[in-house]
């Protein structure tokens, strides 16, 4: 059997492969090129050398988009996390219904970024015209409203994770920390937590990365509105490159960008909460 795996094995990688170097790696080595030329397609490209990540920087959009997406990053990391590990607690719980709750709040996850959007923008509004407001019309509703949107879009799937990991913890180490005397706050701190940390490291991964990624949500809630206050850098980069001529080697250039930041945050936080788990 392994002597046949060994001898079909390119017949099956080989076609995966090709579609990986097409698919992602060749257009990702054009774009990062591109991101050093002026061009409106890929046959007129011109060199120009860092002028466009120097733009990129003066742009004083780009940098208000990267500040407000790293304040909603970690206010959305923080809320994401601690809600969704106390529903998991409560879920785990010997309670009648649990399973119709699981479904209940992971069911947001299913909607679609852009529908959502859509719904909550007819939320606030209805909310905030009551008192003559809008939700395009200041930037901490914009915030706010889009912190809302995605803790309740992404807490039921957080959940699921922590549930998984809360099952996983052997019975035989929290009997032990009862028999000890350890109180519920030393058995949350001291046992729990620690052998919960792959499904936090998991978890965080994924909240910070969607947090500077999202895009669908911050279209179509706010639309970056009012004055460019609410735009999130994915949606900077979108507006950069669709929105203004001649700016698209600006746009590829804040793309690259925005892809070494995501990358740089998330193999950082991933460093740091690998290395506080611990054996079973």
């Amino acid at each position: 059997m392994e002597k046949a795996i060994k001898r079909y094995f390119p017949l099956f990688i080989i076609p995966t492969l090709a579609a990986f170097l097409i698919g992602f790696i060749i257009p990702f080595i054009m774009g990062v090129w591109l991101s050093f030329c002026e061009f409106t397609t890929v046959q007129d490209a011109t060199f120009v050398g860092f002028k466009n990540y120097l733009l990129a920087f003066a742009d004083e959009t780009f940098v208000h988009a990267l500040g407000f997406t790293a304040l909603f990053a970690v206010v959305s990391l923080v809320l994401i996390n601690v809600l969704a590990f106390m529903l998991a607690m409560a879920l785990t719980k010997k309670l009648a219904g649990t399973n119709i709750f699981r479904t209940i709040f992971f069911m947001p996850n299913l909607i679609g970024g852009i529908v959502l959007g859509y719904i909550w923008q007819l939320i606030f509004n209805g909310i905030l015209s009551q008192f003559d407001l809008a939700l395009n019309l200041n930037a901490k509703f914009g915030f706010w409203g889009t912190v809302i949107l995605v803790c309740w879009q992404q807490i039921g799937y957080m959940m699921i994770i922590y549930i998984a990991g809360l099952q996983t913890i052997p019975t035989d180490v929290m009997e032990a920390a009862n028999i000890d005397g350890a109180s519920g706050r030393q058995r949350l701190f001291r046992v729990t937590l620690p052998m919960m940390m792959p499904s936090i490291t998991i978890c965080t991964f994924l909240s910070i990365t969607n947090g500077f990624k999202l895009f669908d949500q911050n279209l179509s809630l706010t639309g970056g509105e009012p004055a460019h206050a609410t735009e999130m850098l994915a949606l900077n980069i979108f507006n950069t490159f669709y929105s203004r001529v001649g700016f698209e080697g600006v746009g590829q250039a804040k793309a690259v960008l925005f892809f070494l930041l995501v990358v740089g945050i998330g193999l950082l936080q991933l460093r740091l909460t690998r290395s506080k788990e611990v054996q079973q």
